[in-house]
């Protein structure tokens, strides 16, 4: 039995690690995000990149704006460290590209960056698609451009998609913050409450059958004698 239950720790202690594992890589994409984006509107738009290098900072960003939705303006907020550049095509915003002015402000290994714009008026749609490309001082470049799939697995690097509300009012916005957990929690990477239930809720279902199979050894044990009662 020693043999067995060290076996059934090393399945729990598997199964969690991939549970966490799997959360860390999946969070680890860049991904863009607004509390008032709504058509018609002017919104704040972060996007948070993450570090997933294990050696080298990441030294520039360049995101690119859908051209057959375009964004006439853009105002960028000042990132500490960085220095940016507005790019434009006929009367819309074609890119924005950020650079670290040196290697003390560049995104480092473990960390994430979040960089901020206001940009408007927001095209009739629902969603945009930001391409991006993500630079690392080793030369390794990450272009997170793969378009939203809604059926079958995510791929390897999902371009941003911002979710945008239909109408002006205080519930269209909350509706698109919705949306967007939901579409997190659906497909692609989870929320962090997601996460943490499942791996919470894996866990306790391989220490109950860690328990079950304990339990039914000592039983068949009784029954033939080989242990006494307690």
């Amino acid at each position: 039995m020693p043999r067995l239950l060290a076996r059934l720790g090393v399945l729990l202690a598997v199964s969690f690690g991939l549970i966490v594992g799997t959360g860390s890589v999946a969070g680890a994409h860049v991904t863009v995000h607004s509390d008032d984006a709504v058509q018609g509107g002017h919104a704040e738009i972060a996007f948070r990149v993450p570090n997933e290098s294990d050696t080298a900072s990441t030294v520039k960003l360049q995101v690119a704006f859908p051209t057959d939705l375009p964004i006439a303006s853009v105002s960028v907020l000042p990132h500490p460290g960085w220095i940016y550049r507005v790019g434009k095509r006929t009367d819309a915003v074609s890119e924005i590209e950020w650079n670290a002015v040196g290697p003390d402000t560049a995104v480092k290994p473990g960390e994430y960056e979040v960089f901020r714009i206001v940009a408007g008026p927001l095209p009739t749609t629902d969603r945009l698609v930001f391409k991006v490309v993500q630079t690392y001082a080793d030369g390794e470049v990450v272009r997170w451009i793969d378009e939203p799939v809604t059926n079958g697995p995510e791929p390897e690097h999902p371009a941003p998609v911002l979710v945008i509300a239909a109408g002006g009012s205080a519930d269209a916005v909350a509706h698109a913050g919705h949306t967007v957990a939901a579409s997190a929690s659906a497909g692609g990477a989870p929320s962090s409450a997601t996460f943490w239930v499942l791996a919470v809720t894996t866990t306790v279902a391989v220490l109950v059958a860690l328990l079950a199979v304990v339990l039914a050894m000592r039983t068949a044990r009784r029954g033939r004698g080989d242990e006494a009662p307690a």
